[in-house]
């Protein structure tokens, strides 16, 4: 049973590592372009880097914590921002 905490906290590894290389991603993206969006990316695959982390520090204290929730809502609201401003910029159709 001493495993699958040491599986999880892998996997937690992984999956924070996998948030903060897309940030770097695109963040290299946005220096080459300067387009908002790709920033708006970037800060957002950070937080839900920063979400990975302290969600899975939490739960080896056995306790949720609602830090992880409202990082992880600021992401997600971010990136929907960051679409809706990038939409509505295009020229209009008609």
């Amino acid at each position: 049973m001493s495993e699958a905490p040491a599986i999880a906290h892998f996997i937690a590894g992984m999956l924070t590592t996998g948030f903060a290389v897309a940030a770097a991603f695109f963040l290299r993206f946005w220096l080459r372009t300067r387009d908002e969006l790709f920033a708006s990316l970037s800060v957002a695959f950070g937080l839900l880097a920063a979400n990975q982390a302290v969600a899975s520090l939490a739960r080896s204290g056995g306790v949720e914590d609602v830090r992880a929730y409202l990082l992880r809502l600021a992401a997600f609201v971010l990136i929907i921002i960051a679409i809706l401003r990038k939409n509505g910029t295009g020229s209009p159709r008609g």
